[in-house]
Parts: structure tokens; sequence; C-alpha cells
């Protein structure tokens, strides 16, 4: 390729399918958003049945979306997933690891159950789940897959192990995948969120003290919305991003700089 070949159709997914677990709320929804946007329809997984808001805005960018209700915990479901989005689409082009727990308590309290519940849907989802996807993205020579990464990817954090050790395995699953997946032309990569107005952060953004501590951490001075992210998603998901494997993406406000 040359200089002069590119163009801003490098970002367009027309034509693509995407899976997005946790797609109908927070982030989830976010990046659901930005891929039909982009002009890719969109295979929605849900745990619950609310999805009416976000059927809602991707019918408004005119691209189809199906939502599939999954337990993310049962191989079985998940087998489901990718035979429901070939039945509907034909193709899976793209796979978003979004969805996710966490499970607060300090470490002396901490319950066997917290740790297992986090890290099966954290974690060995993110593994089997693209396992069973990448089956049909090397048949189509091609394929994106972008896993959802942490600030406590890079760091520690406190009450929270089983999350801050499943986002250390996140990171290591994308690079694990990239060694073998990039040379059949898949790629995987990660976005890492920053501190972001989600229904996961509700906790410790009504904590006064606690929100003003993070706050005054990140250089651009305020938590981040799902907004913030859907560009990332979207260059992830695209063309434009062919050269890239194993990376992850930090979208954080500048929090890791400080």
């Amino acid at each position: 390729m040359s200089l002069s070949d590119f163009s801003m159709d490098f970002f367009s997914l027309k034509g693509k399918v995407a899976i997005v677990t946790g797609g109908n709320t927070g982030l989830g929804q976010g990046y659901s958003v930005a891929l039909a946007k982009a002009g890719a329809d969109v295979f929605v997984i849900t745990h619950g049945d609310n999805w009416s808001d976000t059927e809602h805005l991707i019918k408004e960018t005119g691209q189809k979306a199906v939502f599939y209700q999954a337990e993310l915990t049962d191989k079985d479901s998940l087998a489901g997933i990718v035979k429901g989005c070939m039945d509907a689409f034909g193709r899976i082009d793209i796979l978003v690891n979004n969805a996710g727990t966490i499970r607060r308590a300090p470490l002396l309290e901490y319950k066997d159950e917290d740790w297992n519940a986090v890290m099966e849907i954290n974690l060995n989802a993110v593994y089997y789940l693209s396992q069973l996807v990448v089956k049909e993205m090397v048949k189509q020579g091609s394929g994106k897959i972008i896993n959802i990464a942490s600030m406590l990817t890079y760091q520690g954090g406190k009450f929270v192990p089983a999350y801050t050790a499943s986002k250390h395995g996140v990171a290591g699953l994308t690079k694990a995948f990239a060694n073998e997946l990039a040379q059949l032309n898949i790629q995987t990569n990660a976005i890492a969120p920053g501190y972001i107005e989600t229904k996961n952060t509700e906790q410790i953004r009504s904590d006064e003290s606690r929100n003003s501590e993070i706050l005054s951490r990140i250089p651009a001075g305020k938590w981040g919305t799902p907004d913030d992210v859907m560009g990332t998603v979207v260059f992830l998901a695209s063309r434009a991003s062919d050269y890239m494997n194993g990376h992850i993406l930090a979208v954080d406000g500048g929090w890791l700089v400080r």
C-alpha cells in the first residue's frame, strides 16, 4: 500500500458483522452503537432482557442488530452465540469481549465464590468464546478480536483481587492470541478504559473521598463516558489497525502518566 491509497474508508465497517458481549449497557452499549455507526451489523450478547434503548440507538444508524441472551459461564451457551450469529448474518468479523463483573471486599474477607465468579466471566469466557469465534474467522481469512482490559491491567488496586488478576490475564491472552493469529490475518488487541461513568463505578463515584482522590490524578480532570471509547473500538475493528497486534490501548484521560 502506498500513501496515496489511504482514505477514510479504512475506518469503515460496512459489510462487517460484530459480536459484542455485555453489549446492551454501559461501555458495551457504547461499543455496539459505535460499530453500527461505522457500518457494522451487531450481534449483541446480553445477560438480561433490557435492550430497548440500545436497539433504538442501533436502529437509528440503519444497521441491523440481533440481541441474544446467553450465559457466558456455560460452554454450550457460548457455542450458541457463534451459531446464532452465523445463522443471523453468515459471518463474524469482529469480536468484542466486553462483558465483565467485579466483586469488592478486603482480601482477608474475600470469598471463594466471588473469586470464581469474576474469573469465569472476565477471563474464562474471553478465552473460550474467542477460541470458538476464531474457528469461523480462520475460514474467512480475517478477523478482529478486541478484548477489554482495565487500569487494573497495569496496577494492583485495592479490595478487587479477582478483578485485578482477571484483567492482567486479559492482557496475557491478548498477547498470546496475537502471537498465534497475526499470521492468519486475525488481529487481537485490547482497550484499557480509564475511570468511566458506568454502573460498575457507581459505588466509588458515590464515595466523595474516593471520587476526589481519583479525579485529582486524572490530568483531564473528569471521569470518562462511554462516548470516549467509541472511536477506539472502531479503529481497532477497522482496516486502519491491520498492523496492530497484541497492543493494550489505554483510554484514560492521562491516568497512567501521573
